[in-house]
């Protein structure tokens, strides 16, 4: 990672990764705000934002922003100003159309939030995911470069929406510095020096429950694994997913605590390196 490329780098960034997907990321209207709701409360199965909110939130000068193939609302995004102000932007809540495909629209909405805030001046921008989502925390880790500083236990405490019912709402909050260039994702089949030398402390049993491990303390990596699929884990057996909240939260909240710095995610596991 280099020096922080200029607007216009990243907003051409962001112009390509959109063209990839196939869609145009662009702010919502405010006559679009209304399927924007829709879809995110089609994804989380209940009202998360309701569009008065998303109308006032644009007009005050946040970001919310929509990703478009052709005429149809795919994604949404949506983040506000944060501390330390003019530096930061929390982003809120970003979601996509299942039904879009795995094709890089949470890329795109992403790298506009970026270019957006970089026009403005902000450096940084902050959100929270869940630690057992595997492929939340290979994109935010691998894809964007994010930075780990906090394991926030039952953030949002209990949650009765059709994703987070019933599992606690552990998160992790990820922070992406903006004045660094987008690293290059690692290949599946290599971990690298982190991952072949790493200490296990939590693995799976061959029926897919967790295995918590006492590491080695002078390694400089321990690892730390999540179910492949966590979701839909949940559906099929909620008290295996519920262990595996127990267990990542017992391993990794001490970890990130104690100054362990999450250096990436590789096959399932949170690699953490001792600073």
């Amino acid at each position: 990672m280099t020096n922080a490329p200029d607007p216009a780098r990243a907003s051409a960034d962001a112009r390509a990764a959109a063209e990839h997907a196939g869609v145009t990321v662009r702010p919502l209207a405010t006559a679009e705000t209304g399927d924007a709701a829709g879809l995110l409360t089609s994804i989380w199965g209940t009202a998360t934002i309701e569009p008065p909110l998303m109308t006032a939130l644009a007009h005050s000068g946040a970001y919310v922003a929509g990703a478009f193939a052709g005429e149809r609302l795919t994604g949404v995004c949506l983040g506000y100003f944060s501390t330390p102000l003019g530096e930061a932007l929390h982003s809120h809540v970003t979601g996509v159309d299942p039904a879009a495909g795995r094709r890089g629209i949470g890329f795109a909405l992403k790298l506009h939030q970026r270019a957006w805030c970089l026009e403005r001046g902000l450096t940084r921008i902050t959100w929270t995911f869940d630690p057992l989502v595997s492929r939340n925390a290979s994109f935010n880790l691998n894809r964007l470069g994010v930075e780990i500083p906090e394991y926030l236990v039952d953030f949002y405490g209990q949650m009765s929406d059709g994703v987070n019912a019933g599992q606690g709402s552990d998160r992790l909050l990820a922070s992406w510095p903006l004045d660094r260039d987008l690293p290059t994702p690692p290949r599946d089949e290599d971990d690298g020096e982190a991952g072949t030398g790493a200490s296990a402390l939590l693995t799976a049993t061959e029926d897919g429950l967790p295995l918590p491990h006492i590491p080695d303390p002078s390694a400089r990596y321990l690892s730390v694994a999540v179910p492949p699929d966590v979701e839909a884990l949940r559906r099929t057996d909620p008290h295996a997913a519920a262990q595996w909240r127990g267990a990542v939260r017992g391993a990794l909240a001490p970890l990130i605590d104690g100054g362990r710095r999450v250096a990436g995610f590789h096959d399932h596991r949170y690699l953490l390196e001792n600073r």
